[in-house]
C-alpha cells in the first residue's frame, strides 16, 4: 500500500485580509506610542509661566520660577511664585506626594498675597534623588525646613515668614514651628494630623459602613480581609485599598474627586511646569520615600500628647468631609493647643484639601486672619 504523502498545514493564516490586520495592528500600536509621548513632551515645556502684565509683558516686581537648592547637603527643588515679591513669604509642605501640579486645574489665589515657596522634600518629586532617599527621618525632615527657611529670610529680606503644612506636611510643619518659633508670623496647619492611626482606624470603619450600605459586596469583603485597628500594625492589604476607596466615597483629596487616575495621575501627566522626566520622578518619589518612608513613625505617634505649647498663632483649616485625616481629630488636637492666638476653621464642602476646594473662602481667611493675627473668621 503506497504511503500518502500528508501536506503539513501552515501555521500562518492564508487569508491575505487576516495577514493585513495582523501587520496593521503592530503599527497602530507604535504610532499611538508616539503620539501618546508626543502629547506628554508637548504638555512638559517644565518651565513656570511668567505673570504678564495688560501688554502681555512680565509683570514688574514679580516671581515664578522653579530653583534648586542644597539643603542640608542635598538638592532639594521648589517653586517660587508671587505677582509680588514684597508680599509676605510662606513656605507649603505638602505631604505624602508634592500637590502643586493640582494649582493648574485648582488655584489657589496665594500667590496674589503672598510670595509661596511650593518645595517639594527631599526624595519627593523635584527633590528626588535615589542614593539621597534610602533613609528619610522626620528629623531630617524637621531640619530641612529650618534651613529652607532661613534661606528664604536671607533671600527676600524677611525676619519672619509663615509656615503652612497639608496633610503629612504638618506632622513636619506644626513641630518646625514649635521647635523654632522665632522664625515665623504662624503656623497654618490644613488636614492637621494628630492621632493618624486613630484616624486610620475612623476611615476603616467608615468606610466599611457605607460600602455595607451601598450594597458593594466586593469592597466589603476586601477591606473585612484587611482590617485596622489599634493593636495590630496596619495590614499592607488596606493601603492598597485605602485611597481608592476614599476617593469612590468623597472623603480622599477633594470631596468632587472620584478616582486617583482621573483626579491626580493624569493631570501629573499634563502639568505644564514639569518636564518628563520630573513627572516620572515624581511618582517614583511617591513609591519610594517622603513621607511613606516615616509613615510608621507617625501612625505611632500621638502629637496631641507632645506637641501642643506654642509662641506664635495656630491656625487649624479642616475639610468636614475628610477621613484622609480625620476632621473631629483634627478638632480634638486643637482643643488641647495653647497659643497667644489660634483660631479652627470649618470648610463644609471640602475633604482633605480646602486650599483647593475653597479657595476663596480660604484665601479670605489667610488675608483677614492670618495675616492680622486674629481669628475673627474662626468657628465660634
Amino acid at each position: 500500500m503506497t504511503a500518502r504523502k500528508i501536506k503539513k498545514r501552515s501555521s500562518k493564516p492564508s487569508n491575505p485580509k487576516v495577514i493585513r490586520i495582523m501587520l496593521t495592528i503592530p503599527v497602530i500600536l507604535l504610532v499611538s506610542v508616539f503620539i501618546l509621548g508626543g502629547m506628554l513632551l508637548a504638555y512638559s515645556p517644565g518651565k513656570p509661566e511668567p505673570y504678564l502684565d495688560e501688554n502681555g509683558k512680565p509683570l514688574p516686581g514679580s516671581i515664578s520660577e522653579k530653583i534648586f537648592v542644597n539643603i542640608n547637603g542635598v538638592q532639594q527643588g521648589m517653586i517660587i511664585k508671587s505677582r509680588n515679591i514684597r508680599n509676605p513669604v510662606l513656605i507649603y509642605v505638602h505631604g505624602g506626594m508634592p500637590d502643586y501640579f493640582l494649582t493648574q486645574k485648582y488655584p489657589t489665589g496665594l500667590e496674589d498675597h503672598f510670595t509661596v515657596i511650593w518645595w517639594e522634600q527631599r526624595g519627593s518629586g523635584l527633590s528626588f534623588n535615589p542614593d539621597a532617599t534610602k533613609i528619610i527621618t522626620s528629623q531630617q525632615l524637621i531640619s530641612d525646613t529650618l534651613e529652607l527657611t532661613d534661606y528664604l529670610r536671607n533671600r527676600f529680606g524677611k525676619e519672619k515668614i509663615y509656615l503652612m503644612g497639608h496633610s503629612g506636611g504638618t506632622f513636619i510643619g506644626i513641630q518646625a514651628a514649635a521647635h523654632a518659633p522665632e522664625l515665623y508670623h504662624a503656623y497654618i496647619g490644613i488636614a492637621q494630623m494628630a492621632n493618624q492611626l486613630e484616624s486610620e482606624r475612623l476611615a476603616y470603619d467608615y468606610m466599611l459602613q457605607r460600602f455595607k450600605e451601598t450594597g458593594t459586596t466586593k469592597m466589603v469583603r476586601r477591606l473585612e480581609a484587611a482590617p485596622v485597628t489599634l493593636k495590630d500594625p496596619i495590614p499592607d492589604a488596606y493601603y492598597l485599598l485605602r485611597d481608592g476607596a476614599m476617593h469612590s466615597l468623597g472623603i480622599g483629596t477633594t470631596h468632587d474627586m472620584r478616582s486617583v487616575i482621573s483626579g491626580i495621575f493624569l493631570p501629573s501627566l499634563t502639568f505644564r511646569e514639569y518636564t518628563v522626566r520630573e513627572k516620572f520622578n515624581l511618582w517614583r518619589g511617591k513609591s519610594q520615600s517622603g513621607v511613606s518612608s516615616i509613615w510608621n513613625e507617625i501612625t505611632t505617634t500621638d502629637l496631641s500628647m507632645q506637641v501642643t505649647e506654642f509662641e506664635i498663632p495656630v491656625y487649624i483649616l479642616a475639610g468636614c468631609y475628610d477621613y484622609t485625616v480625620n476632621y473631629d481629630l483634627q478638632r480634638d488636637y486643637f482643643m488641647k493647643i495653647n497659643a497667644p492666638k489660634k483660631g479652627f476653621y470649618t470648610f463644609e464642602n471640602s475633604a482633605h484639601s480646602p486650599l483647593f476646594e475653597e479657595p476663596e473662602s480660604f484665601i479670605e481667611i489667610m488675608v483677614k486672619d492670618v495675616l492680622n493675627g486674629k481669628v475673627d473668621l474662626a468657628d465660634k
